[in-house]
């Protein structure tokens, strides 16, 4: 069974071409990093600009290198919610069209599934897990219990992390994306050189960085020589500190050994670090994607596509994107 993903729900373009949920036969992104660079963060319109004038060179790209028509396809799935709304509208109409003008089934995607479903790509995950989702829009905590079947335990409640890493990137000097640049300059660094704080709300498991990344501004103020490295490592450290603390504090509470990481800030060598040293000594089962899967990309979609699709899961021509929609 192939199917076709498809994903504009921020600024990359993408799309891939997975068998049976799990292998990946053909999968492309078109970045926008060079675009919105030199603005230090993500334009909106823009992106959706640049959507319109790739997608059909991506979806193209893939089925070339897969040796596959449209006709090959079982179904189609795309990322519908959440996101940039101009952005995913243009997915969304794509794949639609596409859809009608084929009479190809069509298959609608919540984008956090889909980075949960970047796991089953590489791994056979045991039920339950327990899983992160860290991205530049999103940073949440969820138990799986089945396909489909996700409890939120946590989430953030101001910036998400990789937020907080394109900010603090910013306040030092550096361009867009913020969180490659952080984590290179935090191998040159010492994590303990400064004490950021590590934000605990009260009988919850949600997350907070607003006041982490204001500390960062405030000491950048009052003691400018800093080296750079240092801080870059000291917030890494803090930011990484919280993300594990909670995942551990849910590990014990639930007694679920079985963890998986995954969004674009799963993909950060400080957090994968973290998180091996501590399945080791807890003995836990980690799921780490591979850093390709960690951020945005189609083949999640269509693997999480392929499973609503066998469930008989479809979608027709009335569906709209939607900006928000949680996923439990």
């Amino acid at each position: 069974m192939l199917i076709l993903g498809i994903d504009t729900s921020c600024d990359d373009t993408a799309a891939a071409i997975v068998e049976n949920g799990h292998r990946i036969i053909s999968s492309a992104v078109s970045s926008q990093n060079e675009i919105h660079e030199k603005y230090g963060g993500i334009v909106p319109e823009l992106a959706s600009r640049r959507h319109i004038e790739m997608i059909w060179p991506v979806v193209d790209d893939v089925l070339s290198n897969a040796s596959l028509k449209i006709s090959d396809l079982s179904a189609i799935a795309v990322t519908y919610a959440p996101g940039l709304i101009g952005s995913l509208l243009v997915g969304v109409c794509f794949a639609k069209s596409i859809s009608f003008v084929n009479n190809i089934p069509l298959v609608a995607v919540n984008h956090l599934e889909g980075h949960i479903f970047s796991i089953f790509l590489e791994y056979t995950p045991q039920f339950p897990f327990i899983v992160l989702i860290a991205s530049g829009g999103h940073t949440c905590i969820y138990i799986v219990s089945d396909f489909g079947n996700y409890t939120e335990m946590g989430r953030t409640r101001d910036d998400a992390a990789g937020e907080a890493y394109d900010k603090v990137a910013k306040l030092l000097g550096f361009g867009y994306p913020g969180g490659p640049i952080i984590d290179n300059l935090a191998r040159k660094g010492d994590p303990s050189a400064i004490a950021f704080p590590r934000a605990r709300l009260r009988n919850s498991f949600d997350f907070s960085f607003s006041g982490l990344k204001t500390s960062v501004l405030y000491h950048i103020k009052k003691n400018p020589d800093t080296r750079k490295e240092d801080i870059a490592a000291s917030f890494q450290a803090a930011v990484t500190d919280v993300l594990l603390a909670r995942v551990r504090e849910i590990s014990e509470k639930e007694n679920i050994m079985n963890v998986a990481l995954s969004g674009g800030v799963s993909a950060n060598s400080g957090l994968r670090n973290s998180f091996r040293n501590a399945a080791a000594e807890k003995r836990w089962e980690l799921y780490l994607p591979s850093r390709s899967l960690c951020t945005d990309n189609a083949a999640m979609i269509a693997s999480s596509g392929f499973y609503r699709f066998k469930r008989g899961e479809t979608a027709d021509m009335s569906l709209n994107p939607k900006a928000y929609l949680p996923l439990a």
